[in-house]
C-alpha cells in the first residue's frame, strides 16, 4: 500500500460517535467498555462538531491548578494565560454533557486524501485520530495505528492492511 493511497483504504468505518447532549459519565463508560480513547461528536444533522478523548474525560478527575499570582509593590500580577487555563479546566470539571467537555473545531480529513497527508496532519496538529468526512458527513475515522498498519502492509508487500472495525479508532 502506497503512502499516496487514499485514507479510505486504512480508515475504520465502525465509528463510535457521541452527541453534544450525551451524558459525560455514560460516554466515559462506553469508551472504557469499547477500549476506545477518542471519538467524534456529531450534531443532529450528522456534522462532526467536536472530538471527545480520554484526555478530556480525565480533566474532571484531576487536581485543579490555581493561577500563579505574584504580588509586587502592592500590585497583583497573574502570569499570562494562567487564568484562562484555570477557567477552562474549571468549566470542564463542572461539565455534565459531552458538548461541555469536547474539543471544538475538530480537525478532519476526506476519504480521498492520502495516507501521507493524514500522517502529516496528525503530526503537525498533534492529534492521534482524524474523523474522515465525505459529502454526506462522517464516513470513518483514521488513527495513528491505522496509518502504521498501512505502512507495514506496504513494507511487507501485503495488498491491503487487515483493518478490524473499531480497532484503529482506539489508538492514542
Amino acid at each position: 500500500m502506497s503512502r499516496q493511497s487514499p485514507v479510505s483504504t486504512v480508515m475504520t468505518t465502525d465509528v463510535l460517535t457521541f452527541s453534544p447532549d450525551d451524558d459525560v459519565a455514560e460516554a466515559m463508560r462506553t469508551m472504557v467498555e469499547r477500549e476506545i480513547d477518542g471519538a467524534p461528536v456529531v450534531d443532529a444533522g450528522g456534522a462532526v462538531v467536536g472530538m471527545l478523548s480520554t484526555d478530556d474525560l480525565i480533566v474532571p478527575e484531576s487536581k485543579l491548578h490555581f493561577p500563579l499570582v505574584i504580588e509586587i509593590l502592592g500590585a497583583t500580577l497573574e502570569l499570562p494565560g494562567q487564568k484562562r487555563h484555570f477557567e477552562e479546566d474549571l468549566q470542564r470539571t463542572l461539565a455534565s454533557t459531552v458538548g461541555d467537555l469536547m474539543q471544538d473545531g475538530p480537525i478532519v480529513i476526506e476519504p480521498d486524501d492520502t495516507i501521507e497527508a493524514a500522517a502529516t496532519l496528525m503530526h503537525d496538529r498533534r492529534v492521534s485520530r482524524l474523523p474522515v468526512v465525505g459529502p454526506d458527513g462522517l464516513v470513518g475515522i483514521v488513527s495513528r495505528v491505522d496509518i502504521l498498519r498501512g505502512v507495514l502492509a506496504e513494507e511487507d508487500g501485503d495488498p491491503a492492511p487487515a483493518s478490524a472495525a473499531g480497532e484503529g479508532a482506539g489508538a492514542g
